[in-house]
């Protein structure tokens, strides 16, 4: 048991070493990655600022804005792995290697928390000193865990995503695209979702970064009567989708190692 926690724990650090080691040598991604963005995010505060809305919408579009890395990180850079590795040829080196998938895919995550955290902040900062927006944090340990919360969740579903895209194969890359603005409207990220009815709110509440993002904005505007539910029962319900989806993210990938393991044809470029 010892010797598989050890395995398990220098893999993930194995995997995220590269994407670390990746933001210094290549610094051209990384102002490409926090600069342009902000472009799209200016143009929503400005139409707010152009309907007279109130103060608290541009708020609500830059903490939007910055959550709309991790999505776009869990989409593109998770997501899409195993099938990117498998047309490179090297997926079946994962399937082989004696260790934990899970922890391949935990490793990613972290190096790319890093960068998709460093963009996140830059689009926070410019929110606060070139807008003008205040934020005033209601309870700091809240704050933390809703975040943590929703990263976990957002990774195990990123996970489930990486066995599914695999499996659909060359479809991988038309299902990112299919889901990116749907997932831009039903989250909320420049609107609160509460504006979209109840009942789409709750389904939309599938998606963690949902829940995720009306919570934090609760948090960092407490004068907002926008948010959809109360901040502990969002917290209850993150809890159980990262339970869920990490179990889920578990089974899946121990389905398609054995899916691999049994027919061969996972690694197969082109299938």
């Amino acid at each position: 048991m010892r010797h598989e926690f050890t395995v398990f724990w220098r893999t993930v650090l194995g995997r995220a070493y590269p994407r670390l080691i990746g933001i210094q040598r290549e610094k051209s991604w990384m102002v490409f990655g926090v600069f342009l963005p902000l472009l799209g995010i200016a143009a929503y505060v400005f139409i707010y600022k152009a309907l007279k809305s109130p103060p608290e919408f541009v708020g609500f579009v830059i903490l939007g804005g910055a959550m709309t890395a991790y999505w776009l990180n869990v989409l593109w850079s998770m997501a899409t792995q195993f099938y990117w590795e498998k047309e490179t040829g090297n997926l079946q080196l994962y399937l082989i290697a004696p260790t934990s998938r899970m922890a391949i895919l935990m490793g990613m995550a972290l190096g790319g928390i890093v960068a998709t955290t460093i963009r996140a902040t830059a689009i926070l900062l410019a929110g606060i000193f070139v807008f003008g927006v205040q934020y005033t944090v209601v309870s700091w340990w809240q704050l933390i865990l809703v975040f943590f919360l929703t990263m976990v969740a957002l990774y195990g579903l990123g996970m489930i995503f990486s066995s599914l895209f695999l499996l659909f194969g060359r479809e991988a890359w038309h299902v990112s695209s299919l889901l990116q603005e749907p997932i831009y409207l039903l989250s909320g990220f420049y609107f609160p979702i509460k504006s979209l009815g109840y009942w789409v709110s709750i389904g939309a509440s599938i998606v963690p970064i949902t829940l995720g993002l009306d919570a934090m904005r609760q948090l960092l505007m407490p004068a907002t009567q926008w948010g959809f539910l109360s901040v502990s029962v969002e917290i209850a319900i993150l809890a159980a989708l990262s339970l869920i989806f990490v179990f889920a993210a578990h089974r899946a990938l121990l389905y398609m190692e054995n899916l691999a393991r049994r027919e061969g044809r996972l690694t197969i470029r082109g299938q």
